[in-house]
């Protein structure tokens, strides 16, 4: 019996007449009854008129109709003692986890306890299926969760289905089929040139003010920030070497090859810099830029500071007092803030450039958001670019004194100044 699911595979093959042969995967049990996978070649057409898909496609009909709607008998378990909470636990999240950044193993650990586990977790495995898991998002999203909390509960209850469809947990993978919820829009703010000029000129501490101006003008993460060595300043830009997270520097450790690359300093910005070396106790170049004091067993060490703690008891009580929103006040506030600023200072390749993103797709959906004005400029410009030299009268079909007449009335009524 050959597997249902498989695609196959076509080549073409013959010396005069040239043709088109798919070969697909059999199962049959021996003697022993253990069933055996062999492989099997057919011939499908002549390949003159026939496209590569359209072979594809009748290979496939071939396949289903072999089957007769019938797969290999898979290896599951004999009974309901395998749960989704035993395989999230033992077998997912092991596997997983060996590529989860410190922080991301922190939230999404989090995320699979409380929304998957929670609601999942007593089902067996076996009987998940695709009703169940789509009612489920779609209530959750009826909720009022956010669309980020959707989209990874989403992700994670596809991804496991996959994992022990793979493993031969499961016959099928009931989460394929699964579509994502409409969700409430995610905000995502940025903060104007008079919130930012007004914090700026409210910071006294030279060590706060250096933090603070990189984080708006450099627009590095808060690990990558936080995790700024002194070796790291090269008098025009900074090389991350490593990122910090709960107060733990990572050494070497960044999100992606890209962020390795160098994060460009503007002028303005490097006396804050040289202000802060030039009081820091510690400059050597394996000292950490912007230290805290360690405590229980790391008590006299310098460690990173926590991104959370630095803005809530150094940066929001002054942010407070000028009425800018805590929601402003985030390290992933003013990098999106940069990312959007910089539409009117340089291409969008510039800006991927700036944010060191691995895609450009980050950066244009993520980071950079639309400004009214450039757009309504953007128009006009490419408007005036078409029409130049060209009268409203030629599409109007009016002459001279009407067309003049029109368009004076026209823009009397709206308060601007007649032709």
């Amino acid at each position: 019996m050959a597997m249902k699911y498989q695609r196959g595979t076509v080549y073409i093959t013959g010396k005069r007449i040239k043709m088109w042969y798919g070969q697909y995967l059999v199962y049959r049990k021996d003697q022993d009854g253990k069933e055996i996978r062999k492989q099997r070649n057919v011939r499908i057409c002549p390949k003159a008129n026939t496209p590569k898909w359209k072979a594809e496609q009748m290979l496939q009909e071939i396949i289903v109709k072999e089957t007769k709607g019938v797969g290999p008998t898979p290896t599951l378990p004999p009974d309901d003692s395998v749960t989704f909470r035993w395989f999230v636990e033992q077998r997912y999240i092991p596997m997983r986890q060996g590529g989860w950044s410190p922080a991301y193993k922190k939230t999404n650990t989090y995320q699979l306890g409380h929304y998957l586990v929670s609601h999942f977790g007593d089902l067996p495995l076996r009987n998940l299926s695709t009703f169940e898991i789509q009612v489920w998002l779609n209530g959750i999203a009826e909720k009022g969760y956010s669309g980020a909390v959707v989209r990874q509960c989403f992700s994670n209850i596809r991804a496991i289905a996959r994992m022990a469809r793979k493993q031969k947990y499961l016959a099928e993978d009931p989460a394929e089929d699964v579509t994502m919820p409409l969700t409430d829009p995610v905000e995502k703010p940025v903060m104007s040139r008079e919130q930012i000029l007004s914090l700026l000129g409210a910071i006294e501490d030279a060590h706060d003010l250096c933090l603070m101006s990189i984080g708006l003008f450099c627009g590095p993460r808060a690990s990558e920030a936080l995790g700024l060595q002194w070796k790291c300043w090269t008098g025009d830009a900074l090389m991350p070497h490593g990122t910090a997270y709960e107060g733990r520097f990572y050494k070497e450790r960044l999100k992606t090859k890209a962020s390795k690359a160098p994060i460009p300093v503007p002028e303005q910005v490097r006396p804050f810099i040289e202000a802060w070396k030039a009081l820091c106790t510690d400059c050597s170049p394996e000292a950490l830029m912007f230290p805290t004091f360690g405590r229980g067993e790391r008590t006299g060490q310098a460690v990173p500071r926590d991104g959370k703690n630095f803005l809530r008891w150094r940066i929001r009580p002054v942010s407070r007092k000028l009425g800018i929103p805590d929601r402003l006040v985030t390290f992933q506030v003013m990098r999106r803030t940069m990312g959007t600023d910089m539409q009117n200072h340089g291409t969008l390749k510039d800006t991927q450039g700036a944010l060191r993103h691995a895609s450009i797709t980050t950066t244009g959906n993520v980071y950079v958001q639309t400004l009214d004005a450039n757009v309504a400029r953007a128009v006009n410009s490419r408007a005036t670019a078409v029409l130049d030299g060209w009268s409203p009268a030629q599409r109007l079909g009016l002459k001279g004194r009407n067309i003049r007449k029109a368009l004076q009335l026209e823009l009397s009524d709206q308060g601007q100044i007649a032709i």
